[in-house]
């Protein structure tokens, strides 16, 4: 259970903010999916709207599914959203929104799907059920709506590709 607490630890090293958030990110989604409901509701979660969402700025919600080895740098008014899907050793920058896209009828898609190795700049956007593929750069103020394929730099708005690796 520690080991899956501590996950971030060592790719945050010297970041002692990324390491707060992730280790709080990562006590709400243990307890909501071991379904302790009694202690998420009563106990953890004011904790954690209070420290991680309205002190810090930031906005994960424990429905996130989040690989191993995040990296969350200066973390100020990140989002994402529930239902959003990130795979490991992922960067994370401030001023970022991973959310979902309201649909004609009101309803709402699910949130990104982001592949392994993904680092988001400062100041982006990714909207909608949309997959980034693995080892994808994507540069700071870029707003992705589209699919991006595996081990690509995209930028600009909207994102496009300007280079393959």
């Amino acid at each position: 259970m520690l080991n899956n607490l501590f996950q971030d630890w060592k790719a945050n090293k010297g970041n002692s903010k990324g390491r707060f958030v992730l280790l709080n990110f990562r006590l709400a989604n243990l307890i909501r999916k071991r379904k302790l409901m009694f202690l998420f509701l009563f106990w953890y979660l004011p904790l954690y709207r209070l420290f991680i969402e309205w002190i810090m700025g930031v906005e994960i919600n424990w429905n996130v599914e989040l690989g191993r080895g995040a990296i969350v740098y200066h973390g100020q008014s990140l989002v994402i959203f529930a239902n959003t899907s990130i795979g490991s050793n992922c960067t994370l920058r401030h001023s970022t929104t991973l959310g979902n896209k309201q649909l004609v009828n009101g309803g709402v898609t699910q949130g990104p799907k982001l592949g392994n190795n993904v680092d988001v700049g400062a100041h982006v956007c990714i909207l909608g059920n949309i997959e980034i593929g693995n080892n994808v750069k994507i540069g700071a103020g870029s707003i992705v709506v589209k699919d991006i394929p595996d081990n690509c730099v995209v930028v600009g708005n909207p994102a496009r590709i300007i280079r393959r690796n």
